[in-house]
């Protein structure tokens, strides 16, 4: 049985591959790079080798490279989703097989494994670890001869052994930086060199433009002015950075891709320099170093030029790892500067109930003992903050928002949840999170809020009622002027008959209202008509508008229907509605009444009666304000009329509605109830 690695970070690839080949003649291998195949590789496990890369730039052909060199014999077939002629002759030049492009096509994947089995002949030769000097070579310039200088392998050993004392400043990117380059001049005695690199973004505030994520800016150099290197930088889009991006290995000033561009000789040139060596970190290009040649005036041979690569391979890994911790650490400083600055108080507590952080808010609500040292124990916390805490680490479940009231502090509230910290796919925590919100003072602005907007609800009541009542008042005040001097003039006692009655009226109204509107909601519970009570109403809402032409028309033909609930407090509520009604058209005013029997959302049957007069409307403002307290179009009245219906209605489990109409049409007052109320009944 034969072997296929693939290589992919997607395992949908492998699969693909699987299902296609006969699993009795092939066994499939997936893994996601060369690193993590290299046990395969070096064994020789590996038949064939099928890779799901990206042609379109370098770092798919690095891969190639890196393959080759650890499985020289093995064929590769390279599926690429995009693919260009000049990256896929890169790709044939270091040794792959078949080029193919995405989608997967089993039965020419057969085809070709059956073709490498049967003609073996075709198989790639192995690539020489390193070319020597005698060969040809891309490094090589044109039409000069490179001294055959070579580095052997006591050398070799002796600069890797050195080179790991760079790692001193493996956090320290400048420092490492210079130190390699004085490595580089002490080993092979290098005269000018210049190191220029592709910064990433800083943490979390730091955006790039485009043209600042292309640029490469100076890091490092010796033998070169600082002052040039302040004011000069090259980039991934034109000149040496271009090149490089573009090749993927190293450029030559004399060589025929350098001399047919202008700006690379330019830059060779201000920098005083030979050849460029890119700095790969295994997905792209982070930097660009540049170099003359030796004190002595020789130019650096390919053996030595070699070396550098794969040194700066190395520096490249190691600057990315630099740039990752940079930007880990500034990001971590960055929230522990946000949880300690904010109003909230936070708390993380591990498994071991050790806090890990505390930030100040936390030490200020919770730290009373340890105020000295600044710090905060798990002792410290509240007993029962602290049981909330053990509780989400050994059930791994969230606590929500709740309520916690310090015995210690009366007054003092808190709105406080528990979060647990879960890493991997680790079924328990690693820490909890604990979050309180001081309400203290939001509650006390509530409590003060709402006793004012009562303060403004008393003074605006007494305001209305005093206006009212003073109304009311007025023609009796007047008769009372006159009583002792025309007592016996029939006609006064009349007028002062009429007087009264209306003052009664509108009094005895205003104590109605106040009564249903200081009720708890519990009614007396009796059985009548809707039809009977609808006259009452009407009959007590012409005492306050008596017009002789009003009328009061039933449109519904439907059986009588018998409601349960509180009488005298329905009447009250319809007499409102009634009364809003009759001074839409004080002249002749008409209301029509008419209601059905429907099934509410719970299926319970309601009654929904509607009122309706023959005025000129509610305006779209007014309609939205009517039920408010304190609402009212006319200058007499406390404008309470619809809040005490509303509030009679909600009190009976039914609503007050009023449905929108054109402008100018006849105003609707809608009023569901049920037709069975419940057995005590509350708002």
């Amino acid at each position: 049985m034969k072997t296929i690695l693939v290589l992919s970070t997607h395992p949908d690839f492998a699969d693909s591959i699987r299902s296609s080949v006969n699993p009795e003649q092939y066994r499939v291998v997936q893994r996601l790079g060369v690193e993590e195949a290299e046990p395969l590789l070096t064994h020789g496990l590996a038949t064939v080798c099928i890779l799901d890369i990206d042609l379109m730039g370098v770092e798919g052909v690095w891969v190639i490279e890196r393959l080759r060199r650890r499985a020289a014999k093995v064929p590769i077939i390279a599926y690429t989703s995009f693919s260009q002629s000049e990256w896929e002759e890169e790709a044939f030049l270091n040794g792959v097989t078949h080029v193919l492009t995405k989608p997967m096509r089993g039965r020419l994947l057969n085809s070709l494994l059956e073709r490498l089995w049967n003609e073996p002949a075709h198989r790639p030769a192995p690539l020489p670890p390193a070319p020597s000097p005698s060969q040809a070579s891309l490094f090589r310039p044109v039409g000069q001869e490179i001294p055959t200088r070579t580095v052997n392998e006591s050398q070799t050993l002796d600069m890797l052994r050195d080179f790991s004392s760079i790692l001193t400043h493996s956090l320290d990117a400048e420092g490492m930086l210079k130190q390699f380059l004085h490595f580089l001049r002490e080993i092979l005695s290098i005269n000018r060199a210049a190191i220029f690199l592709n910064r990433p973004a800083g943490p979390l505030t730091e955006v790039l433009s485009p043209e600042d994520s292309r640029r490469l800016r100076s890091a490092a150099a010796i033998g070169l002015s600082s002052g040039l290197l302040e004011h000069f930088e090259l980039s991934l889009d034109s000149g040496i950075g271009n090149q490089l991006s573009k090749l993927g290995r190293i450029l030559r000033r004399d060589s025929d891709e350098a001399r047919a561009d202008a700006e690379v000789q330019k830059e060779f040139e201000l920098l005083s320099s030979q050849v460029a060596v890119p700095i790969p970190d295994r997905e792209s290009i982070c930097g660009v170093a540049v170099f003359d040649g030796r004190v002595t005036g020789e130019p650096l041979v390919n053996a030595e030029l070699e070396l550098i690569f794969h040194l700066l391979e190395q520096v490249g890994l190691a600057l990315r790892n630099i740039w990752l911790h940079d930007q880990l650490a500034g990001n971590h400083a960055m929230m522990a500067d946000v949880l300690r600055e904010l109003g909230s108080a936070c708390i993380v507590v591990g498994r071991d109930l050790k806090v890990l952080h505390a930030n100040k808010a936390a030490r200020r609500h919770f730290g009373r003992k340890n105020e000295r040292t600044g710090g905060l124990e798990f002792s410290d916390i509240p007993q029962a903050l602290g049981a909330k805490i053990y509780q989400v680490l050994k059930t791994g479940a969230a606590i929500g928002p709740f309520r916690y009231e310090p015995e210690n502090s009366p007054g003092t509230i808190y709105s406080v949840s528990v979060v647990p910290f879960q890493r991997g796919n680790s079924a328990m925590p690693v820490s909890a999170l604990l979050t309180a919100d001081d309400l203290t003072q939001s509650e006390q602005l509530q409590h003060l809020e709402v006793e004012a907007a009562n303060l403004r609800l008393i003074k605006n009541m007494a305001d209305r009622l005093a206006h009212e009542i003073g109304n009311a008042m007025v023609p009796l005040s007047t008769h009372q002027q006159l009583l002792a001097e025309k007592f016996k003039d029939k006609e006064f006692r009349d007028s002062l008959d009429r007087a009264m009655a209306d003052g009664v009226k509108r009094v005895t109204r205003l104590l109605n209202q106040m009564r249903f509107l200081a009720r708890d909601g519990r009614f007396e519970q009796e059985a009548f008509a809707v039809d009977s009570l609808l006259e009452e109403a009407y009959q007590e809402a012409r005492k306050h508008q008596p017009a002789e032409s009003a009328q009061l028309k039933f449109e519904n033909s439907g059986k009588p229907v018998v409601i349960t609930g509180d009488r005298s407090a329905l009447k009250h509520a319809l007499a409102e509605v009634m009364l809003n009604a009759l001074q839409a058209n004080p002249k002749t005013p008409i209301i029509g009444v008419r209601w059905q029997t429907m099934a509410g959302k719970d299926g319970a049957q309601n009654i929904e009666i509607e009122i309706q007069d023959n005025g000129s409307g509610f305006t779209a403002e007014a309609a939205d304000k009517v039920p408010s307290p304190f609402f009212t179009t006319r200058n007499v009245g406390l404008g309470l009329g619809l809040t005490v219906s509303q509030k009679i209605i909600e009190t009976h489990h039914g609503r007050l509605e009023i449905p929108p109409v054109q402008a100018g049409q006849p105003a609707i007052v809608r009023i569901v109830l049920p037709i069975e109320q419940m057995n005590s009944t509350g708002v």
